[in-house]
């Protein structure tokens, strides 16, 4: 169970309303196993990013560093899919590491819907749904 505390929940929500029809993207920042922070990250597709994302090694350290100084871990990271489901594509698949959570935001027509949490199995085959608690 993904347990994502309202604040970020809302800052996922509007950040992904904010970046339609692009992807949005950003760094789950956790502490005692819940998200306390949702990180913006530039999605670095450029004229691919509505419909891809790309979190760059400069970002993902960014995103460790803020992690650290909160006293807390990075548990993952977040994106959007504008005008489709909030369901992994292949290329989520291909791109995952096991270690994360993966929050996913429907946005559809600008409006922000459905969101799910995924985490990829150890043999990479495919992701397992974790239900979303918002506190």
């Amino acid at each position: 169970m993904l347990m994502l505390q309202s604040e970020a929940d809302m800052d996922i929500r509007r950040h992904g309303r904010e970046s339609y029809p692009e992807e949005c993207c950003g760094a789950l920042i956790g502490r005692d196993g819940s998200v306390v922070e949702a990180m913006r990250l530039p999605n670095l597709m450029g004229e691919e990013a509505r419909r891809h994302f790309l979190v760059g090694p400069v970002e993902y350290q960014v995103a460790e560093k803020r992690a650290t100084e909160m006293g807390g871990k990075l548990m993952g990271f977040y994106h959007s899919h504008p005008d489709h489901p909030a369901r992994p594509s292949q290329n989520d698949l291909e791109q995952a590491w096991p270690t994360f959570l993966y929050v996913i935001l429907a946005v559809q027509n600008g409006k922000p819907g459905t969101m799910t949490s995924w985490r990829l199995r150890e043999d990479r085959s495919a992701f397992d749904e974790q239900t979303v608690a918002v506190t």
